[in-house]
C-alpha cells in the first residue's frame, strides 16, 4: 500500500492541469460514526468529532471533483445494545480513521462557482475512491491497547488460517450533499457520505471464538482477555465471535466552507472555454 504522501502527490497532480482552473480550497468538519458487529442498525450512534481539508476542480457547472483529506474517530461497545446476546458478549472499541483520495461530484442542477445571483446552489450526488487507515483499540485499566497486532480471533496462529488484518484499506464514498455562494470567492455546504469498505476488521470483530488458552499461549494473556470479554461463560471455541458476511461501513456527515482561488474573471461562464 501507498504512503500518504505519495498518494497525496499523485493526486495532487492532476489539478495542475490549468493553472486557471476554477479550484477551491476548503474545511470541513462534523461527526463520524461507524457501522458493523458492533452497531449493526443505529445511524448516528456514537459520534465523534470530524474535520478535513480538501481542493474542488469546478470542471464545469454539473461536474467538480476534489482531492479530500479527513480524519475522523469511530467507536462501538455492546454495552449499549438492548439485545441481550450482544450485550453479553460484552465487546468495545475504538478507532481513528485518516482518509485521503478523490470525491467526485454531480450537482442536481447548473451551479456556477462565484455566481450569487444565478446557478448559486445545488444539491449533488458524491462517489469516490479513497484509501484510509485505521487502527481498532480496546481499552484495558484506562489505557487504550492496538488490537490488530494481537490477533484476537487467533490470526497468524495455527488457530486460525487467515493472516493479520490490513491496517491500510479502500473505502468507496456515496453521498448527497448540498452547496451554495454567500459571495464570489466562498461557497458553503453540508455533506452526508457513507463510505462503503471491503474490511469486517474496523472493529477487530468478524470470525470466530478460537480456543482461549492456545491463544493466551501463542498470542500472549492480553490477546485472550480481548478476544472474550462475555459477561457470562466463557464463549465455546467455533462459535461466531461477529458476522463474517456483512464488511463494516463509516460515515462522515460534514459542514463544508471553502474559498475561491486565484484572480476572479468577471467574464467567466461555464458555457465558455477556460481562458
Amino acid at each position: 500500500m501507498l504512503r500518504f504522501s505519495k498518494i497525496f502527490t499523485i493526486v495532487l497532480l492532476l489539478f495542475v492541469h490549468s493553472v486557471k482552473a476554477q479550484i477551491e480550497l476548503g474545511l470541513t468538519g462534523g461527526v463520524s460514526y461507524y457501522i458493523g458487529d458492533l452497531n449493526p442498525y443505529q445511524h448516528f450512534r456514537s459520534n465523534h468529532f470530524a474535520g478535513g481539508i480538501f481542493l474542488r476542480d469546478n470542471v464545469n457547472d454539473r461536474f467538480a471533483w476534489r482531492l479530500s483529506f479527513t480524519y475522523g474517530n469511530v467507536s462501538g461497545a455492546d454495552s449499549l445494545s438492548s439485545n441481550p446476546n450482544r450485550s453479553a458478549r460484552n465487546l468495545s472499541f475504538r478507532s481513528r480513521i485518516i482518509e485521503i483520495g478523490p470525491i467526485f461530484e454531480l450537482t442536481f442542477v447548473k451551479f456556477s462557482l462565484g455566481n450569487i445571483t444565478d446557478k448559486s446552489a445545488t444539491f449533488y450526488l458524491l462517489a469516490g475512491l479513497t484509501y484510509f487507515n485505521m487502527n481498532p483499540q480496546g481499552r484495558l485499566n484506562g489505557e487504550y491497547v492496538d488490537l490488530q497486532p494481537l490477533g484476537t480471533e487467533g490470526q497468524g496462529t495455527n488457530l486460525n488460517s487467515r493472516r493479520a488484518y490490513s491496517l491500510n484499506q479502500i473505502s468507496i464514498p456515496l453521498g448527497i450533499g448540498m452547496k451554495g455562494n454567500i459571495s464570489k470567492r466562498v461557497c458553503i455546504g453540508l455533506e452526508y457520505g457513507l463510505r462503503k469498505t471491503f474490511t469486517d476488521y474496523l472493529d477487530d470483530v468478524s470470525g470466530k471464538y478460537v480456543d482461549p488458552n492456545q491463544l493466551a499461549i501463542q498470542n500472549g494473556p492480553m490477546a485472550a482477555h480481548f478476544a472474550n470479554q462475555s459477561t457470562d461463560s466463557p464463549a465455546i471455541a467455533g462459535t461466531l465471535r461477529g458476522n463474517p458476511n456483512t464488511k463494516d461501513w463509516y460515515a462522515f456527515a460534514l459542514a463544508t466552507l471553502s474559498v475561491r482561488l486565484g484572480k476572479l474573471n468577471k467574464c467567466y461562464s461555464f458555457s465558455s472555454k477556460r481562458n
